[in-house]
């Protein structure tokens, strides 16, 4: 019995959890307009500037103990790690005292010129993991180009970090975390913007650009007639990072992500061939990016912010069918023969490498040099976390779901505010989850990619100040950093294996502990099964992954060949 047709299941089903239903009948007509519910009879609690969630790694600091699996030793300072006393000033004010074990991982390696691919748990502080060493890179050039008078740097020529995410909440995190890096003056040590969604080319161009592919290719080609921004944009860009790596090179990100990376090389093509002849190369000279395609082709992106929220991973297409007639080489092999003038890092927190087709086999082809950081717990089970596993029936999935719900939020703390997300796999099935939580109740909040940009916006603060309960889809479950979330429900068992890891990684973060709760019916068992064993073996998930198949459709087909086997 999926979840959407117990909305309005009747009261006598709901008592069975033991809380009475509201005598108000009026919120299931209006279940689809009302995102922010009425708050409960006692409000939750609204923090004051002092009490509000903390930095991840300041949040992890009452866990820290010796062998907890998240920071570094306390050897390991940000200065022993090749960071200048001003940032590590600014990281220490904004609550991170001592870096984590990737980011001592990876950090010395994308300081050098090397290209680095970081594959890492959720909540293992990958973001910073790229932001301090390139904000460091920024520091140290600009520091170099005032104490050289002799250099004559060209107008509005000055190096561009560009990060690339899935999404406008992903793009705007980004920004928040790299402004809160704060100068003795109170500045941000690098201005930081966004381009994503309805957020046009910033007035004033900043040290780290952050956007989504589509809308980065819409104002690279519909915003600039004359061609002249695109030019001096590639010229700019010298470090290029690509969040949620496995995302961007698959499934509907893919054509974009290879337009880009195209127009990045060619100007690494150039500027080296002008190396090569002894000339300089300067904004505005030969524009090959013409022959890509037209202005107008860039309308073509249009709205792919909005629907690329929550989308799923897939498999990555042996030969891209519809690109851009300039996408027509071997877009893996360019990077071979031309001289290195960008930095490319690649961040995950699920980087399958079982074969050619997915994220990670993808990236050993194209960038076969590059330094590979792997997290301790990447695939596999994490030890703060508490598992517990629950088989439901059409007959029990409501009280199994309100009792969870009632187990999340009981905590001795009563002055802290208790975080629990509960994920379904659809909006409809995130309605009815949300209307029958209302009927006994619980408030709660809805996070979905039917809701605008704004809603989602409003709604994800709302749950980061106040606490209670967020239903979501997994459009909440990738690389939002939401600190405290003490449990995850997952009302409806997730799908595949990626979606299943980026849930699971909402909570015991940071070096904190946390719960997740899975309800499953006769149809996951197998799934499950393979999922517990993996714990229990200390072994990876990762021969679950499966990008055109569900993990559950895998599985089954296992099962009917080997029933098939036994049969013969």
């Amino acid at each position: 019995m999926a979840l959407h047709h117990l909305r309005l299941a009747p009261h006598a089903l709901l008592r069975v959890a033991g809380l009475q239903p509201r005598a108000s009948s009026r919120l299931a007509a209006h279940h689809h307009r009302r995102l922010l519910f009425a708050p409960p009879a006692r409000p939750w609690r609204l923090l004051s500037p002092a009490a509000r969630p903390r930095a991840l790694t300041t949040a992890a600091a009452e866990a820290d103990s010796a062998g907890d699996g998240f920071f570094a030793e306390e050897s390991t300072s940000w200065g022993s790690l090749g960071v200048s006393d001003r940032l590590a000033s600014a990281l220490r004010g904004a609550g991170l005292a001592r870096p984590s074990l990737v980011q001592a991982a990876c950090i010395p390696h994308v300081l050098t010129a090397n290209d680095v691919i970081v594959a890492a748990e959720t909540g293992s502080g990958k973001t910073h993991g790229y932001l301090v060493p390139l904000i460091e890179k920024l520091c140290s050039k600009s520091s170099n180009t005032e104490d050289d008078n002799s250099q004559d740097t060209a107008p509005g020529a000055h190096d561009i970090v560009l990060v690339l995410c899935p999404n406008v909440m992903l793009c705007e995190q980004v920004v928040r975390m790299a402004s809160s890096l704060l100068d003795e003056s109170g500045e941000p040590l690098k201005s930081a913007a966004a381009v994503c969604g309805p957020k046009g080319w910033p007035a004033v161009h900043p040290d780290i650009l952050v956007a989504t592919p589509a809308a980065l290719l819409n104002y690279l080609f519909d915003y600039d007639p004359e061609k002249r921004r695109r030019e001096r944009f590639m010229h700019n860009v010298k470090f290029v990072v690509f969040d949620e790596a496995d995302m961007l090179l698959c499934g509907s990100f893919e054509i974009q992500v290879i337009r880009l990376i195209h127009m990045l090389r060619f100007h690494e093509k150039q500027l080296s061939r002008a190396q090569d002849a002894g000339k300089e190369v300067s904004p505005g000279s030969d524009d090959e990016y013409h022959h890509e395609g037209s202005d107008s082709e860039g309308s073509e992106f249009n709205g792919l912010d909005e629907e690329n929220e929550g989308n799923l991973v897939q498999d990555r297409p042996g030969k891209v069918e519809n690109s851009p007639a300039g996408a027509r080489k071997d877009w893996r092999r360019v990077r071979k023969i031309y001289k290195r003038s960008k930095q490319y890092v690649f961040v995950a927190a699920t980087l399958p490498q079982n074969g050619k087709r997915t994220a990670g086999g993808v990236l050993k082809q194209m960038f076969p040099d590059a330094v590979w950081v792997s997290g301790t717990y990447l695939h596999r089970h994490n030890p703060r976390l508490e598992r517990r596993w629950i088989e439901v029936t059409a007959d029990t999935q409501v009280d199994a779901l309100l009792d969870a719900v009632k187990y999340g939020l009981k905590s001795k703390d009563h002055d802290a505010p208790k975080r629990t997300m509960v994920f379904t796999n659809t909006v409809d099935a995130a309605n009815s989850v949300s209307d029958i939580l209302q009927r006994v109740g619980i408030p709660c909040i809805l996070y979905h990619r039917e809701s605008s940009v704004e809603e989602r916006a409003n709604n994800l603060q709302s749950f980061r100040e106040n606490g209670g309960v967020l239903v979501c889809t997994d459009a909440a479950a990738r690389g939002l950093d939401v600190p405290n979330v003490s449990h995850v429900i997952q009302a409806e068992f997730a799908a595949c294996a990626v979606d299943f890891l980026h849930r699971v990684g909402r909570t015991a973060r940071a070096g904190q502990s946390g719960i997740v709760t899975s309800l499953f019916t006769e149809a996951n068992r197998d799934l499950v099964r393979a999922v517990r064993q993996a714990e229990e073996l200390a072994q990876p998930v990762e021969r679950a992954f499966s990008r055109k198949r569900s993990f559950r459709n895998k599985l089954k087909k296992q099962a009917l060949q080997r029933r098939e086997a036994s049969l013969a």
